[in-house]
């Protein structure tokens, strides 16, 4: 195969990979880039993660059981003992506790007097599981999110070739025709 006849395969077969591709790859790839343009504002925006309130002193001072009392007794949360909380943040920095139940309900205390500074939900993490595939569990993660990674990185690879090749071509045809005008003039 000569060059021409290589090149013009190559662009075919660039051109289809690139088309399928964006097409196999089309709504992973969009939850992906949705759900991380969320998680860029994450700070910014209270509706995906509540903001972190500042308690009265750096020193947490309450004991597990009172912090469980008060899970208890917010609503929302549903946590009826310790299983029904997720994980417990300690901010010694601002003074507080963040309780997030599995729920997703965030409430966060003040790690002295164990005041209730916020209850709100927690949209982050589950943005996060979306932006990850793992909401879907490990098959789909597996399956459809890393292959749709990679499809995008191919994408992106056909893309720069595709981008690259008028340019390579035109500045070959000003190379030739420099040559053409060289030897016209001689």
């Amino acid at each position: 195969m000569g060059d021409r006849p290589m090149r013009q395969w190559l662009n075919r077969w660039t051109r289809r990979v690139h088309r399928w591709g964006a097409i196999l790859a089309l709504a992973p790839l969009a939850l992906v880039v949705a759900t991380g343009i969320l998680l860029q504002v994450k700070k910014q925006v209270p509706w995906v993660q509540p903001p972190t309130q500042r308690g009265s002193t750096d020193m947490p001072a309450i004991p597990f059981d009172r912090i469980l009392q008060i899970a208890r007794g917010i609503e929302h949360a549903a946590v009826d003992s310790w299983q029904d909380i997720d994980r417990l943040d300690v901010r010694p920095d601002k003074g507080i506790i963040k309780i997030r139940a599995r729920s997703r309900w965030e409430i966060q205390i003040d790690a002295a007097s164990g005041e209730v500074l916020q209850v709100a939900y927690r949209r982050s993490d589950l943005i996060e599981s979306l932006h990850d595939g793992s909401f879907f569990g490990d098959a789909a993660k597996l399956w459809i999110f890393l292959p749709s990674g990679i499809i995008l990185l191919v994408l992106w690879l056909t893309g720069a070739y595709l981008w690259l090749v008028p340019i390579v071509s035109r500045r070959r045809a000003r190379i030739r025709a420099a040559r053409v005008r060289a030897v016209h003039t001689d």
